[in-house]
């Protein structure tokens, strides 16, 4: 009799996670189907007219599920803002999301139009696109769906509103209230973001905010984020003749600005990489517990290496994750006069260096960046913000424009606090896997607004697979991590805080 209970109950249990399986599969499907209707509308930032059908488009979507949805005007895009009704004994997650894309160039893309979707699988190297009626046979997870803001960011916002559904389907009582800020304007560092965040505080009031953006590690594992590098950028130029001169006429005599500006590139940082601008890693320490949590990312040095073809990586930081935990300096691009077939025998008139600076929470922007101007005038630049006049030019031996960029500030939550244990912990039962917890990120996400005017803690939740090409041709998102991305979303929308 206890064998047979015991196979009933085993059976029972294969059913019941047969029709799970099934429901998450259907859901899945349904998802491919919204997000294509989604993609197929253009959503570079820089159309205004596109933008507004993008935002026309989620606030059908969310008002399907029940939100109240509305639109936040700012200086530029507006921000979609969407909560369903609030319950005051409740805790508040707000969602934070973009719409927004990177600017394609549709010669660069294997299929005719970024904005419709493709299906393709794998084909040794290659890839092969398949109708999408072969989904109605059977999902393989393994299938990608290709095209613009596919990963970047419009696949997790249909990911959360498909959680929303198998939520609904089975009386699932929210423990929460919801509130999601949709960003237009992140691929363009979010300007008006900060202003309007001041300006809509009350409505964005929460106790922690999730961001749905970037890819889980490339283990492919539960990923958390605690926080993410900030940037901004200097513009260097250099000044040779007023005009390119004949290099065989000029060549000893005018100055070559492109070597004043490689030289002075060489002061800034030593052979292995490491900043030597006087106080520019002032602030930073890592304690031995900080260090463990690096230590535990399942990052591999030589396959991160043989990725990228480099032998040996530079020194700041013993490896990878602490490599992070550093402000950057960092040449973004170099130019002076022509190149290739086009090069000329000149000497140039003046040579452009461009920098960004990844920031980390001990760092301010403003401060590094005004170590760096310190820096150039102490090598014997004369600086200026302008493009110099003739006098300055006859005045001055070396003489230097810099052009700043405006700063987007990094964030970083305790490793500690409880609303990242809470998260953690959901993750790790969702998918019986251990969790990796990333410290900081390299990349930046325009989040310290919400943290420096709401006073909460924040954490990134990645969605979408590490290999997806976000910002470049051939954006994909892989169908496995649709089904992981309603997994995780549904987790964390069920799961009660423990008191």
């Amino acid at each position: 009799m206890k064998k047979i209970f015991l196979f009933l109950s085993v059976l029972s249990l294969f059913s019941t996670a047969a029709q799970e399986s099934a429901a998450l599969k259907s859901q899945v499907r349904h998802s491919i189907d919204e997000l294509r209707d989604f993609v197929s509308i253009p959503n570079d930032a820089l159309d205004e007219a596109d933008m507004n059908r993008n935002l026309s488009w989620l606030t059908l979507k969310f008002g399907e599920r029940g939100f109240n949805a509305s639109r936040l005007p700012t200086e530029g895009i507006p921000l979609f803002f969407a909560a369903l009704p609030i319950q005051d004994e409740k805790p508040t997650i707000l969602f934070y999301m973009h719409f927004d894309g990177q600017s394609v160039d549709p010669s660069k893309w294997d299929q005719p139009n970024p904005y419709n979707v493709v299906l393709k699988e794998a084909n040794g190297e290659e890839w092969k696109t398949l109708p999408f009626e072969d989904l109605d046979d059977d999902i393989n997870y393994d299938w990608r769906l290709f095209g613009r803001a596919t990963s970047d960011d419009k696949g997790p916002i249909v990911m959360f509103l498909n959680a929303l559904d198998l939520l609904r389907k089975n009386n699932m009582e929210l423990p929460f209230n919801i509130k999601v800020i949709l960003d237009g304007e992140e691929e363009r560092s979010s300007k008006p973001l900060p202003k309007a965040v001041k300006q809509y505080r009350e409505l964005l009031e929460a106790d922690f905010l999730v961001i749905t953006d970037g890819p889980v590690h490339i283990s492919e594992k539960p990923t958390v984020v605690y926080g993410c590098r900030g940037i901004t950028t200097l513009s260097l130029t250099t000044y040779g003749p007023i005009k390119p001169q004949h290099s065989g006429h000029y060549g000893n005599y005018a100055p070559n600005p492109a070597f004043q500006l490689a030289q002075l590139l060489t002061t800034m940082k030593d052979t292995e990489g490491k900043v030597l601008v006087d106080g520019y890693y002032d602030g930073i320490s890592i304690d031995e517990s900080t260090l463990a949590i690096l230590k535990s990312v399942p990052d591999d040095e030589t396959t991160i290496n043989a990725r990228l073809q480099i032998k040996t990586p530079e020194k700041v930081g013993a490896f990878y994750q602490e490599s992070l935990q550093y402000p950057s300096l960092n040449v973004r691009g170099l130019g002076a006069a022509w190149i290739g077939e086009k090069a000329r025998t000149i000497v140039p008139s003046s040579a452009t260096a461009e920098l960004d600076l990844r920031l980390v929470p001990e760092s301010d922007g403003g401060r590094l960046k005004n170590l760096v101007k310190k820096h150039i005038q102490n090598q014997g630049f004369y600086v200026t913000n302008t493009t110099p006049t003739a006098e300055e030019r006859q005045t001055h031996d070396k003489i230097i424009t810099i052009i700043e960029g405006s700063v987007t500030d990094s964030f970083r939550t305790d490793l500690n606090h409880p609303y990242g244990d809470f998260i953690v912990n959901t993750l790790k039962n969702t998918f019986n896997e251990e969790v990796v917890q990333i410290r900081i990120m390299g990349g930046t996400v325009p989040i310290a607004p919400f943290i420096n005017e709401l006073n909460i803690p924040a954490f990134i939740v990645p969605m979408v697979n590490p290999d997806n090409n976000q910002h470049s041709p051939n954006e994909n998102l892989k169908i496995s991590q649709i089904a992981y991305g309603i997994q995780a979303f549904y987790g964390l929308l069920s799961a009660e805080i423990p008191k």
